[in-house]
């Protein structure tokens, strides 16, 4: 993100029982603008793009 000069925020769902109970199976989940973008394994190539995408 910081390469692409994108904001980011990380969270723990340990300490967030709504997102523990929606995401406990998809650790690391990535959201993009609030979407779902991917979970268990990240693809740099497509994360770039919707980031980049993103935030034209």
């Amino acid at each position: 993100c910081a390469e692409l000069g994108v904001p980011w925020e990380g969270k723990d769902i340990t300490e967030d029982r709504q997102l523990h109970d929606q995401y406990w199976e998809q650790i690391p989940v990535v959201l993009v603008d609030g979407r779902q973008h991917t979970f268990w394994r990240v693809n740099e190539e497509r994360l770039r793009r919707a980031l980049t995408d993103q935030y034209k």
